[in-house]
């Protein structure tokens, strides 16, 4: 944007010293012709004190026979500087015009570039900014940024059609399945409890950061089929994934589960 702004600028200077440079060529002309009008005068007066040699002494005829050639020379060399003159000004007048030319050229090539590096999301939503690892900790882009090519760096949500993005231990992971229904709750408000249900679940674990994990986590997707007016993208959530459903029968955390060794169970340690 500031390299249009500068272009724009250098655009209207540009303009204004054609205006001025127009201006200056005409009375460069006009004063050329000016030049030329006086040497007229001035031949037409010696021929004039030439045609009095009858009465003038020999020496004065010889000096007004001299003065008749060099009037006549000077008007001669100012008619031939015409086309120079006229050559010089249309040449200043042509490179004046190339260098607009040139400014206006880069102007919309500013303007084209400008275009390219707006990012237009193909719907209507909330904009999210993600993070990124500034002075030895994470925090929002911001203006000035580097964003590398395939970066990430905001998503827009719709807010009529939100979804969940939660991770799964990998050993509970081959427990849940497409459709399943789930309750999501959001930390910071505690009444707020909405039914949703699986959308997507990943086929590798997500890749470990700097520090190996021993502990592997799947993300999986849900969507919301409830929304709440106070839910706003980017908020921690809990979820609950419903992976069977039967009537009339106690419900217990599934960390209360237990086995023998021979297999035999589940048992429920109270």
């Amino acid at each position: 944007a500031l390299q249009v702004d500068d272009y724009e600028a250098l655009v209207r200077q540009s303009e204004e010293r054609m205006r001025s440079l127009r201006a200056d060529l005409e009375v460069n002309k006009k004063a050329h012709q000016q030049l030329i009008d006086i040497a007229k005068a001035d031949l037409e007066k010696a021929r004039l004190d030439y045609k009095t040699r009858p009465v003038r002494s020999a020496i004065d005829t010889e000096l007004l026979k001299l003065a008749v050639e060099e009037a006549e020379a000077k008007y001669k060399q100012l008619l031939e500087e015409v086309k120079f003159v006229d050559a010089s000004l249309q040449a200043q007048m042509r490179e004046a015009e190339i260098g607009l030319l040139q400014i206006r050229n880069e102007l919309e090539r500013a303007k084209v570039n400008l275009e390219r590096m707006e990012v237009r999301s193909p719907i209507d939503g909330i904009v999210s900014i993600y993070t990124t690892w500034r002075g030895g900790e994470y925090s929002a882009y911001k203006q000035g940024d580097m964003v590398g090519p395939g970066s990430a760096f905001i998503k827009v949500v719709d807010p009529s059609s939100m979804i969940v993005e939660a991770k799964v231990n990998q050993v509970d992971v081959e427990l849940i399945r497409i459709g399943h229904r789930a309750t999501v709750r959001v930390d910071g408000f505690s009444d707020i409890a909405m039914p949703a249900r699986v959308v997507g679940v990943g086929a590798i674990t997500e890749q470990g950061g700097m520090m190996a994990s021993f502990v592997k986590q799947i993300p999986i997707k849900l969507k919301l089929d409830e929304l709440d007016s106070r839910v706003v993208p980017d908020l921690s959530v809990s979820v609950d994934i419903e992976l069977d459903r039967e009537s009339d029968l106690p419900v217990v955390p599934r960390s209360a589960l237990f086995a023998d060794a021979q297999g035999k169970g589940p048992f429920v340690w109270v």
